[in-house]
């Protein structure tokens, strides 16, 4: 892939890690997971982790997108 063709590329020259192909970036990260799993350094949620995530994430979205709607009406 040429330097100028990168689906990422938005008028400034990347570098390191985001001017590589995203099928090359998928490779290195999925080296690292293995990494640190072999490693025991890996964290893995709990169910109830993941739980309490999805909370907070559902939580945080639902404010931001409360935000803009209030925003949205101040400018009408």
């Amino acid at each position: 892939m040429a330097f100028n063709d990168h689906p990422h590329a938005g008028g400034k020259p990347l570098r390191g890690f985001a001017s590589m192909d995203p099928q090359r970036q998928r490779q290195i990260a999925s080296l690292g997971g293995r990494a640190a799993h072999e490693k025991g350094t890996a964290h893995e949620f709990t169910s109830q982790e993941a739980r309490e995530a999805g909370r907070k994430g559902g939580m945080a979205r639902s404010a931001g997108r409360r935000d803009a709607l209030a925003n949205a009406q101040k400018v009408l």
